[in-house]
């Protein structure tokens, strides 16, 4: 596809071997490596060639989501390290199934898997939060499929809650980005990927992202325009209860305040609609503040 860059030379890692490409984005390319002790396949995100300050946010990156990456909805991070060029590197779990952008594009999600999803990411949202990190880039794409089927999130754009880097807008996807991104001196906090990922449950449901227009432009100026002035379109699935609309709507509420005030909130509604299709709710799996009873060093 023109506009998109070739990936960098993949480094030479001791103890792995390469395989393919598997993405580039902006800032760090990921390659598909082979581990040899122990033996397995792995994903291997690496910092392009970049000034002192990106490769210490890597770092932070990766002593981050070292805290959160065991929750099963979280792709795993197993080992940081720099190359022997100079690039930082993150080994992690490598996630063989398509991710919810391949998906919704070729297949229809049924209502009860979209509610699993659902959940299964706010119990990670909530853990993140929990730790301080917002992901900022809630997004169909940022949405993996592990070995056993399950949703795996990645990608954390990583902003520390409290930190001022909330205010950053770099790699925010307009289509799943909520209306405050756009207006200025607007707050930025944990209730942004609540919305991001009302947005993307919307998206698996509806086929298109919640603003896009059939026929019409969707150019970046056009979505951020709906975004900040209209009510998101219809999903327009009969099998879609208006118990499911009314929570995406609310956690879509263009006004923070109005919506869930945490993902766990957030991840419940969702469990509600559950029980009312008859459905066995699905676990969010937030940590258990009272097993952690060794103190941080």
């Amino acid at each position: 596809m023109s506009g998109r860059r070739p990936p960098a030379t993949p480094p030479e890692l001791p103890g792995y071997t390469y395989s393919r490409p598997l993405g580039s984005g902006g800032f760090s390319d990921v390659f598909l490596y082979n581990q040899l002790m122990p033996r397995r396949k792995v994903a291997v995100k690496v910092l392009r060639a970049s000034p002192d300050a990106d490769q210490a946010e890597f770092v932070d990156e990766a002593n981050l989501m070292a805290h959160v990456s065991s929750h099963p909805a979280i792709v795993t991070i197993y080992h940081a390290d720099v190359a022997s060029d100079g690039r930082p590197f993150l080994v992690m779990e490598y996630c063989a199934g398509p991710n919810l952008a391949e998906r919704y594009r070729a297949e229809r999600l049924g209502v009860a898997e979209t509610l699993r999803i659902g959940v299964r990411l706010a119990g990670a949202i909530e853990t993140a939060h929990r730790a301080g990190i917002l992901h900022r880039d809630i997004k169909p794409a940022n949405v993996l499929t592990n070995d056993y089927g399950w949703p795996a999130l990645t990608d954390f754009g990583i902003s520390v809650m409290g930190s001022g880097a909330a205010e950053a807008e770099t790699g925010m996807s307009i289509p799943w980005a909520a209306p405050e991104f756009f207006a200025e001196e607007s707050p930025r906090d944990a209730r942004a990927d609540i919305y991001s990922l009302a947005a993307t449950l919307h998206t698996v449901l509806a086929g298109r992202s919640p603003f896009e227009v059939t026929g019409g432009s969707n150019a970046a100026f056009d979505l951020i325009s709906r975004i900040a002035r209209e009510a998101p379109n219809a999903i327009g699935r009969a099998d879609v209860p208006l118990s499911l609309e009314n929570v995406l709507v609310r956690a879509m509420d263009k006004r923070p305040s109005r919506r869930y005030a945490t993902a766990l909130d957030f991840g419940r509604a969702l469990q509600r609609v559950e029980l009312a299709l008859h459905l066995a709710p699905t676990p969010t799996d937030v940590p258990d503040v009272r097993r952690r009873t060794e103190p941080e060093s």
